[in-house]
């Protein structure tokens, strides 16, 4: 075993150097207490984020505000409905006769005039029969001739005849002949001019056929949408092949000067309605612009297995941007109320406004009609005074401001001043 002595240079570098700065054993405490000052300043957000996330989630609608438009009253909303933009004058056209479409003289926009050519069949054969039966007629005229002819020439003869029978030089028999003669040539006379007749018959008949070979408009109007195209054989029953082409309709032609749209009322409502009522139109796919309606019928007869009215609505300022078929609601309007008083001479004061709501806001406490008002994520109840139904709205007098966001089908588990979430947000 050996023993290592440390020399003595070793032994004068081992000493404590007390001029060193002391150790930090403070650092980790301090960390420690700025971690939780944080935590306990965090934990009242945390504990915020956490109730918001367990929140209610509400569905909200905005309070509106219906102000009168006309005169000393305004117009309110009693019943809404949807249904389709359609023309008034609108027809699918099709062709009379069968054949191969030779010619189609229009597009989808084309504008077209009553009575223009849109569409031809072929018609070589037809063309074929047309001439032969203006050549039969030609023949027929021929043979008239000859027969009209030869009948002058017979009453010549028998003139002759009588004549000479009364001067006693010839017989009876040749007088018999002549007058047999004559009235031979007659009949021939008379059923060349049948033959002409029937000639000129075939040539009506062959023009006819002609001219079913064309396809013309019915109306002014646009062509909106085309259902066939030049070589596809087609037939008054529909187009070879295609079973969605239905009456051999090639085009459908509207007229868009007349837009309206169909739509369909429940039987409980159509007592809600009057002739030539107001009513606002909007589109689907234009949502910010309305369009003034008058209904303009009610059919006359129901639909006994949905309950339902057809009723058609005129659009009195239709422009390019309504076209058939598109989706669109109808709001039918009465004419608000006036109970002011005027003095004479004076123009009547305009309408209050009318604030609505949707009816599924409302609830009840005590009896008493409320609704729930969302601001800054939190609901608040509010009570409420109503006033008349319109539709599924319903007047507010007081309680809410135009804007302000109320609950629709409020849940139950909702607090006064409690924290909501609103869906989509």
């Amino acid at each position: 075993m050996t023993i290592h002595s440390e020399s003595p240079a070793d032994l004068a570098r081992l000493r404590i150097d007390r001029d060193a700065a002391p150790r930090r054993r403070w650092v980790p405490w301090a960390i420690v207490a700025v971690v939780s000052v944080g935590a306990a300043a965090a934990y009242p957000r945390a504990r915020a984020y956490v109730a918001r996330r367990q929140a209610p989630e509400v569905e909200i609608a905005r309070a509106t505000q219906v102000v009168a438009t006309t005169g000393a009253a305004g117009w309110l909303p009693v019943l809404v409905a949807t249904g389709y933009v359609v023309a008034r004058h609108s027809s699918d056209v099709g062709v009379k006769i069968g054949g191969r479409l030779a010619r189609l003289g229009f597009e989808e926009g084309t504008r077209v005039r009553k009575g223009q050519v849109i569409a031809e069949i072929e018609h070589a054969d037809i063309d074929a029969q047309l001439e032969a039966s203006r050549r039969t007629v030609a023949e027929a005229d021929a043979q008239l001739a000859q027969a009209v002819a030869a009948r002058d020439e017979d009453l010549r003869n028998l003139d002759r005849q009588r004549q000479l029978m009364k001067e006693g030089i010839t017989t009876t028999a040749s007088l018999t002949g002549a007058e047999a003669a004559a009235a031979v040539s007659a009949a021939r006379v008379r059923s060349a001019e049948a033959a002409i007749a029937s000639a000129n018959a075939r040539v009506r008949v062959a023009e006819e056929a002609r001219e079913n070979a064309n396809v013309r408009a019915p109306f002014d109007g646009v062509v909106i949408k085309k259902r066939a195209e030049v070589g596809e054989t087609v037939s008054p029953f529909g187009v070879a092949g295609q079973a969605t082409r239905e009456g051999g309709a090639i085009a459908t032609i509207a007229d868009l000067g007349e837009l309206e749209v169909q739509t369909e009322v429940s039987e409980n409502s159509v007592a809600k309605l009057s002739a030539a009522m107001p009513a606002e139109v909007k589109l689907q796919a234009y949502q910010d612009r309305p369009y003034r309606g008058r209904l303009r019928q009610i059919f006359p007869s129901a639909d006994r297995a949905k309950s339902i009215v057809e009723v058609r609505v005129s659009i009195l300022d239709a422009d390019a941007h309504v076209k058939p078929e598109m989706t669109s609601s109808v709001t039918f309007q009465e004419k608000q109320a006036d109970d002011a008083r005027h003095a004479p001479g004076r123009s009547p004061a305009p309408a209050a406004p009318v604030i609505l709501v949707p009816k599924r806001a409302l609830t009840e406490t005590g009896g008493r009609p409320q609704v729930w008002v969302v601001s800054a994520g939190t609901a608040t109840r509010r009570p409420v005074t109503l006033g008349a139904e319109r539709i599924d709205q319903v007047e507010v007098r007081s309680g809410v401001v135009p804007g302000d966001a109320v609950i629709v089908n409020p849940p139950p588990s909702l607090t006064d001043r409690g924290p909501v979430r609103v869906k989509g947000t």
